[in-house]
């Protein structure tokens, strides 16, 4: 039996994706303020789904955990939360991941990106459903204004994230292959 256990090469990988994640997660529009706090349009998703197609499910999404909690680590309103963000943008790059594994083609990869977006966009929101109700106890009608101003901005990030990771994707792979740093393990 083959062991799952990552290679130093792999180790690297995820440790420059995670950069990569964090930096992505810098790239943005100005926080847009709403009464609910600052909204967020950004690169760092893209990133996050990219690693997912590149190198695969767990590595991609540990990529994507680690860059984007280091991001809110560093921005006193996200902090408190960082942990959770490990977990949802693991679960994007994951979820992309999982479904792009195997023979690649053209519209697996744009499926996976689509997916993996779209699982970020619902676990998100199923975040905020849990904080804002039942944890804050918010009223119903301030609940679904919270969602409709988050899943807003969620789902521009979804979207940039599918086309641009799809596009970085066909752009990047060729090269990591012929650099030697895709293998027949991330195919």
């Amino acid at each position: 039996m083959k062991s799952k256990k990552f290679t130093v090469k792999d180790l690297a990988m995820i440790g420059v994706m995670a950069a990569i994640v964090f930096v992505g997660n810098k790239i943005q529009l100005p926080k847009i303020p709403t009464p609910l706090g600052p909204t967020r349009i950004h690169i760092g998703n893209v990133m996050c789904i990219l690693g997912g197609l590149l190198f695969g499910a767990v590595p991609g999404g540990l990529a994507a955990g680690i860059g984007g909690a280091i991001y809110d680590l560093t921005d006193p309103f996200y902090a408190k939360e960082f942990w959770i963000t490990f977990i949802l943008k693991f679960g994007m790059a994951y979820v992309a991941g999982l479904i792009a594994s195997g023979k690649k083609t053209k519209v697996k990869i744009i499926l996976a990106a689509v997916i993996g977006s779209l699982s970020y966009v619902a676990l998100y929101l199923g975040k905020t459903f849990i904080v804002e109700y039942l944890i804050m106890g918010n009223p119903w009608q301030t609940v679904v204004g919270v969602l409709i101003t988050k899943g807003t901005a969620s789902l521009i990030n979804a979207l940039l994230a599918m086309v641009v990771s799809v596009i970085l994707y066909h752009m990047i792979e060729p090269a990591l292959k012929s650099a030697g740093i895709l293998d027949a393990k991330h195919k």
